[in-house]
Order: C-alpha cells, then structure tokens, then sequence
C-alpha cells in the first residue's frame, strides 16, 4: 500500500509539473482590441485552440481610447497586437510607421477590400460595421415624426431634441459617419448638415451601441447606431425599424495588425496567419453580417436587406489621414452636447 500511495504521489507531481512547465512555456500575446466584450472569451479560446503554445491577453476599450492609447506608447509599446480595431485607426499608425509589416497565409482568399493593397502589408481586414438609423415607430407616431429614407430627414423639426448618436472621438461608429457624410457631401455641405443635425441631437454617446439601445426602449425618436445592434434590438420585441438611407452609409472594417517592435513576433504572425482563415471569419459571422470570407454569411433576422449593397465607398487612407483635423473640428462645433464621461 505504502509503494502504491508512493507512485500515485509522484504521478500527480509528475503531472502538475508537466502541466506548470507547460503553463510557463506558452507565449502571452498582449493584443489591444475594440471587440465587444461577449467576443473576447470565444475569440481567446478559437485562437488558443488554433495556435497552440500562445496565450492571449486581452487589453479592450472602445476604438478611441484604443487608438489614443497605441499612439501615446509609440515609443514604448506595450502590444503585440491589435485585433479588433477600425482599419482607419490602423492605416493611421502604418502613417506613424508603428506596425510591422507581415502578410498572412492565405489573404489573398480575401475580398478585396478586406485586403491590404499597398505593399508592404500591415493590416487584414475581419468584418464590417455599418451605421444605421434605428427609428422608433411608436415614438415617432407620438411627435408626428416622418420615417427617415435620407439622411437629410433627421434635420426636420419634428426631431428637435430626440435624436442621439455617437461621439466620433469615442467610437468607431461616430467617426465613420461623420467620415462618410464628409467624402460623400463634400466637406462645406458636410458640415452644414451636421450644423443643422445638432440642431435636434439630444446628446452624443460614447458607445456605438447606445443609441439603438436608447432608441429601442423609447427615450429617443431615433438613434444612429450599428448595424448589428439594431437588428438584435428589433429580434428583441423593439418597437423600431432598421434603416440604411437611399444616399449608402458609412461602414469601417474590423483588422488586425502586428505591432512593430513586438518581441513575440512568431507567436504574432502565426495568429494573424489564423486571422486570414475560414474558420475565423466563421467566428466572426457570428456577430457580424459582413466577413472578410467570400461565402461566409450568417445574416441575422431583421438586418436590413441591400446592406453590404448600400455601403460607401470609403476612401480609408483620407479617414485617417484627416481623422485628428475632423475631430478637432468637430468638437469645436459640436462637444456641448456630448455625454459626460464615465
């Protein structure tokens, strides 16, 4: 008995080492993202499972402070990666020359405007994001306010004070509209719309999802807000309609990049090798319409239909080469109605 109870006792000590030794010989990849926080448990687990030997650490904030902060450790990063970042955010640290160039396994399976073009290769798209109008129907029947099919509509009086959207310095969201209203308007008629849509904003938010959210539980008349939020919150029982105006609406994409200087470089290039994949634009299909993945499709109930028809064409390189100019300018104009920071 004593023999046996020996040779279990080493056993279990042999697999406990066996599994610490393990534990410490994992590569931690520190990866600074946007993604929403229900996505970064299954996304640590796809990566793990697909590229063994790493660890990921995830360090998450909305895409404004995520790009505020890359930019402040430019001397001294503290990332190996970012996934989960507007592509506008990353093409303008490729401008800064922050990030390492690589082309992962397999994106040239990619849809064109998932890729990056100009060589060398810093970013790989993932998926799409699309502003929409989430407009509350029974709201809207309370104040007489017309159902919006252009943009135009929401500077009609009827919405004095019951509109919201995002904060363009604060969310990815906020700043692709203002974008996209800029390059398609032009930018003197641009900013007349948006001196007359501040007109009837109630306030400006510092997530993408809050104003659907707010729009859907009857505080606003209408919300600019994501594309995906919007149909969730309808599937939900919300009284609103999900609407992408006949003019096209600003969208950005998801990306990931390598950041230079990583001292996991390996660990890093073999995730990004996982980025490009089938498998990961399955994962991303998950929470997104539109994935980088030709093929790839998981349209939710309620999304609006025509969306990836409707969606502008971006000029991303203009998007981050004007970004701080915009926001300063914007914020000028506008930061009186911006909600008070948590």
């Amino acid at each position: 008995m004593r023999r046996w109870l020996l040779a279990a006792g080493a056993a279990i000590a042999l697999a406990f080492g066996t599994g610490a030794a393990e534990a410490q010989q994992r590569t931690r990849v520190t990866i600074y993202t946007a993604l929403e926080n229900e996505q970064l448990a299954p996304f640590k687990q796809a990566i793990e499972a697909a590229v063994p030997g790493v660890e990921v650490v995830w360090v998450r904030d909305s895409t404004g402070v995520i790009t505020a902060r890359v930019i402040a450790e430019r001397e001294n990063p503290r990332a190996d990666m970012i996934m989960g970042l507007a592509a506008s955010s990353l093409l303008m640290f490729e401008g800064m020359n922050l990030l390492e160039p690589y082309t992962p396994a397999g994106v040239d399976a990619l849809k064109p405007a998932f890729r990056d073009s100009t060589p060398p290769a810093t970013w790989t798209g993932m998926d799409a994001y699309l502003g929409v109008i989430c407009f509350n129907t029974t709201e809207a029947r309370r104040f007489n306010a017309p159902t919006p099919t252009t943009w135009q509509d929401l500077t009609k009086p009827e919405f004095r004070g019951r509109l919201v959207m995002p904060h363009p310095a604060s969310s990815g969201t906020g700043y692709l509209m203002v974008a996209m209203w800029l390059q398609q308007m032009g930018e003197e008629a641009g900013w007349r719309f948006m001196d007359a849509l501040h007109e009837n904003m109630a306030v400006y938010t510092h997530s993408g999802s809050a104003p659907c959210v707010q729009a859907a539980r009857g505080e606003r008349v209408a919300g600019i807000s994501l594309d995906m939020r919007g149909a969730r919150e309808r599937t939900q029982g919300a009284p609103i309609e999900v609407i992408i105006p006949a003019e096209g609406t600003g969208w950005d994409m998801e990306a990931t990049s390598i950041v230079r200087g990583t001292r996991n470089l390996e660990a890093a290039r073999r995730i990004a090798d996982w980025v490009a994949t089938r498998q990961a634009n399955e994962l991303y299909s998950r929470f997104y319409a539109v994935v980088a993945y030709p093929g790839v499709t998981n349209t939710p109930t309620n999304y609006p239909a025509n969306a990836e028809a409707r969606m502008f064409p971006n000029n991303f390189t203009w998007m981050a080469e004007n970004r701080e100019r915009i926001l300063a300018e914007w914020s000028r104009r506008y930061e009186s109605k911006a909600a008070p920071r948590n």
